[in-house]
């Protein structure tokens, strides 16, 4: 089994996103029983809430499930039990060895570093424009998929 994490900052709009999109290509290609996908934020502040409604609706519209999704905060735990932790940004990568104690580590990804673009995925809870997120994180999410299937 291996298992994927997707991080921001709140867990309520890019990595959930991230989570729906990634499960529903998981799915698609026939590998649900394979991998497993999670997300989490770095903060506190979302803890067990929905989704953001611009995320939930952007979802709905590539009729993407988001069933059971509520927010949670990122732990060391979870760097111990995934094997891939996908963060959005870089402050969400430097967040993220702040939690668990690491500088450095293979497993700890940008998700669109597995893309050409090698950049942040934008935050649409500042920005608005939850279609632009949702093209870069369909984007990496493939890139992250066809990785993950070569090293299978």
């Amino acid at each position: 089994m291996v298992n994927v994490l997707f991080v921001c900052l709140g867990n309520i709009c890019r990595s959930p996103m991230a989570e729906a999109v990634f499960r529903d290509l998981v799915k698609n290609e026939k590998l649900s029983e394979k991998i497993h996908i999670d997300s989490a934020g770095t903060s506190s502040w979302h803890v067990g809430a929905r989704p953001h409604k611009g995320t939930l609706r952007k979802l709905e519209e590539y009729q993407i499930s988001s069933e059971g999704m509520f927010g949670r905060q990122f732990t060391k735990e979870d760097f111990e039990k995934f094997d891939y932790v996908i963060a959005m940004d870089e402050m969400n990568i430097h967040d993220i060895y702040d939690i668990c104690g690491e500088s450095k580590h293979p497993k700890v990804l940008r998700l669109l570093d597995l893309t050409d673009k090698k950049a942040d995925v934008p935050d649409p809870y500042y920005t608005g424009d939850f279609q632009e997120t949702y093209n870069l994180v369909l984007e990496g999410c493939q890139a992250l998929l066809e990785k993950i299937k070569r090293e299978m």
